[in-house]
C-alpha cells in the first residue's frame, strides 16, 4: 500500500516525506517528483562569508575543549602533590572528562534537535566554565570526578558537538578542507594550553588557574552565539510561508481583539461622529473612570495570560517534535542502524581511537628504554605527532575536496597509513627512526577530520547531529578502555612492544568492517549489471 493511502490528510503527506527524505540519505533509493525536486535546491547560505566565521568558532571551541583536555598532564601532577593518591586513581579525572565529552555525543542530539545548536553551545559553554571554577574549590580526587569529570565533561560535549555540525551544515563544496581548518584548532590549543596552564600553575597555584580557566571557558558562549542557524532559502522560504498560512489565520483574530481592546482607551472617532448624542448618552450613563482602570488591568492580564500559554505550547510542541526526531533517528523504521555502512563505521570507531591515544602515553617510557632522553627534551616526539597532526589535517581536507579524488578512499589509505606506523613504531631503536614514525602517525591521524564528511555522507545532513553524536560516544569508549588495557597489556608481559602490536590488530579488525559493505557493492555490481541486460 502506498505511504501516501495509509497516511491520508496533510499531515500523513507530511510524514511520507519525511520518511522518504531519511530513507534517501541512508542510501536507499526512491523516486521524487518534480515538485519534490523544486525544493531542494541549493541554498545560497551555504559556502558563503558566514560560512568562515563557523569555522573560526569551532576552531576557538577545539582550542579551548580538546585542547585543555590533552594539556590536562599539567594539573595531574599539581593533583597528585595535592591529594596523595594514586596515579591510576589521579588519571581517570582527565579520562573521565574526555570520555564522558565524546560519550555524551547521542543525547546532546536531543538537545540540538530541540533547542538547535546555538542555544545547546550557550548552555554547555557555561556548564564548561562552572565545572573549572568549582574543581577550584576541590577538597578530594571524589570531589574532581563530579565537577571536572562529569560536569566540565557534559559541558565540553554540548559545544562540540555542535561547532562540527554547524561547520557541515554551511559548507558542501569544501567541507573537508572546513572542517580540517576547524580540528586544527586541538593542535595549536594543547601547545597554547599546556604554556597557559603551566604559567598559571606557577604563578598562582593550580586552584586559581583552574578559577581562571574557568573564567576563559566563557568564551565557548560566544562562540556557541556566533552559531547562527542556516538562513532557509527563497524554496524554502515559501514552503515555510505556506506552511505558516493556517496559523497567520488563527492569528487574525487575536489581533483583532487586540486592537479592540486597545480602542477601549482611545474612542474610535469615525463612531463618534456617527452616533452623535447617542453616544454622548452612553457616555454620561458610562462607569466611573476607575472602573475603565480595572477592565484595562483584567485585559491586559487575560492578553499576558494568552501570551503565556501561546509560548508554552510552542515549547511544548518543538519538545515533542525534538524528541521524536532524536528518537526515530535511533529506533524508529527509518533508524541509522538500519544502514549497515554505519553500523559497521561504528564498529570503526570503537577501535579507532585508543590506537591514537597509545602512543601519547607509551613514548615518554620508550624514551627511557632507549637512553633518546636527552635528544627527546630538545624536541619531543609527542610534539612531532602534534605538529605535523595539523598540517595533516589541512592537507588531507584540501585533497579530499577535490572533485576526481572520493573521501572515502582518502579516508581509508591514512588509516592504513596509521595502522602500519603502530606497528611498526616498536621496531625503531633511534630518535631519527621513531621521529620518522611520529611524524607519520600525526599525518595519517589526520584522518579525524574528515570523519564528519565521512558520515554526512553516510546518513545525509539531516542526520549528522544524531549519527556523529554516535561515533564520537564509540571514540569516548575506545579512549577509556584503551590506555588501560595497554597498560594491562604491560603488567602482563613487561614489554610496551605487544601494546602496540595488539591495539594496531585491534585497528585492523576495525578496518575489516569498513571494508566489508564495498567489497559486497563490487561483488553485486555485475550481479545488477546482468539483471539490466537481460531486461533489455
Amino acid at each position: 500500500m502506498p505511504c501516501e493511502a495509509a497516511h491520508p490528510g496533510l499531515a500523513g503527506r507530511e510524514y511520507c516525506r519525511k520518511m522518504y527524505t531519511s530513507h534517501e540519505d541512508i542510501g536507499y533509493d526512491f523516486e521524487d517528483g518534480p515538485r519534490e525536486k523544486k525544493t531542494h535546491q541549493p541554498n545560497p547560505n551555504i559556502d558563503g562569508g558566514w560560512a568562515w566565521m563557523i569555522v573560526l568558532s569551532s576552531f576557538v571551541v577545539h582550542i579551548l575543549i580538546m585542547g585543555s583536555q590533552m594539556a590536562l598532564g599539567v594539573l595531574n601532577m599539581e593533583w597528585l602533590e595535592e591529594f596523595h593518591q594514586s596515579r591510576g586513581l589521579t588519571a581517570w579525572v582527565s579520562s573521565l572528562s574526555m570520555g564522558i565529552t565524546l560519550i555524551v555525543g547521542p543525547f546532546i542530539g536531543l538537545f540540538i534537535n530541540t533547542c538547535g545548536c546555538r542555544k545547546t553551545a550557550i548552555i554547555g559553554g557555561i556548564l564548561n566554565a562552572l565545572g573549572w571554577v568549582l574543581s577550584a574549590y576541590a577538597t578530594n580526587v571524589h570531589y574532581l570526578f563530579i565537577t571536572f569529570g562529569v560536569a566540565a565533561g557534559f559541558g565540553s560535549g554540548m559545544v562540540y558537538l555542535p561547532a562540527v555540525v554547524m561547520v557541515g551544515q554551511y559548507f558542501q563544496k569544501r567541507r573537508a578542507l572546513a572542517q580540517g581548518l576547524s580540528t586544527t584548532g586541538t593542535g595549536f590549543g594543547t601547545f597554547l594550553m599546556t604554556v597557559l596552564l603551566k604559567y598559571l600553575c606557577s604563578e598562582y597555584g593550580w586552584r586559581s588557574a583552574m578559577f581562571i580557566q574557568g573564567a576563559v571557558s566563557l568564551n565557548l558562549c560566544v562562540c556557541g552565539a556566533l552559531m547562527r542557524p542556516l538562513p532557509p532559502n527563497e524554496t524554502q522560504h515559501k514552503e515555510i510561508l505556506t506552511s505558516k498560512g493556517g496559523e497567520r489565520d488563527l492569528q487574525v483574530p487575536l489581533s483583532h481583539s487586540t486592537e479592540s481592546i486597545k480602542s477601549n482607551g482611545h474612542c474610535n472617532k469615525t463612531e463618534e461622529r456617527e452616533d452623535g448624542p447617542a453616544k454622548e448618552e452612553m457616555l454620561s450613563n458610562s462607569p466611573a473612570p476607575d472602573s475603565k482602570g480595572q477592565d484595562k488591568v483584567r485585559l491586559g492580564k487575560n492578553m499576558y495570560a494568552l501570551r503565556v500559554l501561546k509560548i508554552v505550547s510552542r515549547l511544548t510542541l518543538r519538545i515533542r517534535k525534538g524528541f521524536w526526531d532524536w528518537y526515530s533517528s535511533y529506533f524508529g523504521a527509518a533508524s541509522l542502524f538500519t544502514n549497515r555502512m554505519f553500523v559497521a563505521f561504528i564498529f570503526w570507531a570503537l577501535f579507532a581511537y585508543s590506537s591514537f591515544v597509545i602512543p601519547f602515553i607509551h613514548l615518554p617510557e620508550i624514551v627511557k628504554l632507549y637512553n633518546l632522553s636527552e635528544q627527546n627534551d630538545v624536541f619531543p616526539l609527542t610534539s612531532i605527532i602534534a605538529i605535523v597532526h595539523i598540517f595533516g589535517k589541512v592537507i588531507l581536507g584540501i585533497v579530499a575536496d577535490l572533485p576526481c579524488i572520493s573521501v572515502w578512499n582518502v579516508f581509508l589509505l591514512a588509516n592504513l597509513s596509521l595502522v602500519i606506523s603502530i606497528l611498526l613504531l616498536p621496531l625503531m631503536h633511534t630518535y631519527a627512526s621513531l621521529a620518522a614514525m611520529c611524524a607519520l602517525i600525526g599525518f595519517s591521524s589526520g584522518y579525524f577530520s574528515l570523519m564528519p564528511v565521512v558520515t554526512e555522507d553516510l546518513v545525509g545532513i539531516e542526520h549528522l547531529a544524531n549519527a556523529y553524536g554516535i561515533i564520537i560516544c564509540a571514540n569516548g569508549i575506545s579512549a577509556l578502555l584503551g590506555p588501560p588495557f595497554a597498560g594491562w597489556i604491560y603488567d602482563i608481559t613487561q614489554k610496551y612492544d605487544f601494546s602496540f602490536y595488539i591495539c594496531g590488530l585491534l585497528y585492523m579488525v576495525g578496518m575489516l568492517f569498513l571494508l566489508i559493505q564495498p567489497c559486497i557493492q563490487l561483488k553485486e555490481k555485475p550481479r545488477k549489471k546482468y539483471i539490466e541486460g537481460t531486461h533489455v
